[in-house]
């Protein structure tokens, strides 16, 4: 991809790896506003790119959302001399950790906190000539993690046959969520996820994580104040049903003025309707409050 701008003045290594500051470590040879403003430019082109490749209804990548998570972006360029003028962008990949309930292979919930490959695009015109497994290779070495560590969301069967041809993951461990996640998943690696508890009957464990994806299925809120009542119902859902305050009880045979003291419900009238003597040192207590 090109850019009306110098590409090699802001990225100056063949891969960049960039953060949430949207600059990389090596200072590029322009100043750092112009620079930042550049790349994010380039990083909201590439992540389109990539949602028209994937068909998405809108980009999982931009310089925005880049900001708002503790992700790491691996920029690609290529550095050949036909391209020594301004230079061109090749691809990209994007990474980052999240906590999932990933299954096993006895089907136990595991909480475990994976490295994820979230977005992968090379551009088309530039694919199966190696730069793919250069830029994974890369990333690999540079977050210290083997491939079969990697939970990966939703992957698009050119990338699984790109991860079965250099690394060899081909057996996937089935999942409910929409995170891959390969035979080796759970051997050797450095931070063990944690086993739960086996689920409750009345309740049922969500074994996902918000996929990069999910955002773009989510449905505009209604309007105020009906997002409020909405949004109490929810709260109110997610913490169990609460239990319901009975009506006063009446007795068949009761005479009115008893029913009307069980309708009351203070504590001293109904010790009374049931000729109950009230305790002293309750009162004082209560009073001395």
């Amino acid at each position: 991809m090109e850019f009306v701008f110098d590409i090699h003045k802001i990225f100056l290594e063949p891969i960049t790896k960039l953060d949430g500051n949207l600059l990389p470590i090596r200072r590029p040879l322009i100043s750092s506003s112009e620079a930042q403003k550049q790349i994010m430019t380039v990083i909201d082109e590439i992540g389109k790119a990539s949602a028209k490749a994937q068909r998405l209804p809108a980009p999982i990548t931009s310089a925005s959302r880049m900001q708002t998570n503790p992700h790491h972006l691996y920029i690609l360029k290529d550095c050949t001399p036909k391209t020594a003028g301004r230079g061109v962008v090749i691809g990209f990949l994007k990474v980052g950790y999240k906590k999932l309930f990933v299954l096993d292979h006895t089907g136990s919930h595991i909480e475990a906190e994976p490295l994820c490959i979230l977005d992968f695009y090379i551009h088309e015109s530039l694919q199966r000539n190696g730069f793919g497994k250069e830029l994974f290779t890369l990333m690999l070495r540079t977050e210290q993690v083997e491939p079969q560590h990697l939970a990966i969301d939703r992957p698009s069967e050119k990338f699984l046959s790109f991860l079965r041809k250099h690394y060899n993951l081909r057996s996937t461990i089935p999942q409910v969520n929409n995170f891959v996640v390969f035979d080796g998943f759970f051997r050797d690696r450095k931070a063990p996820g944690r086993k739960l508890q086996p689920k409750r009957a009345e309740g049922e464990i969500k074994p996902y994580s918000l996929s990069e994806r999910d955002f773009l299925k989510q449905e505009e809120g209604l309007p105020w104040p009906f997002s409020q009542a909405q949004s109490s119902l929810n709260r109110a859902g997610s913490l169990g049903s609460s239990p319901t305050r009975a009506g006063p009880r009446f007795i068949p045979g009761e005479d009115d003025f008893v029913k009307s003291l069980r309708s009351c419900r203070p504590h001293s009238l109904h010790r009374a309707a049931n000729g109950e003597q009230e305790d002293p040192t309750q009162r004082r207590r209560t009073s001395g409050r």
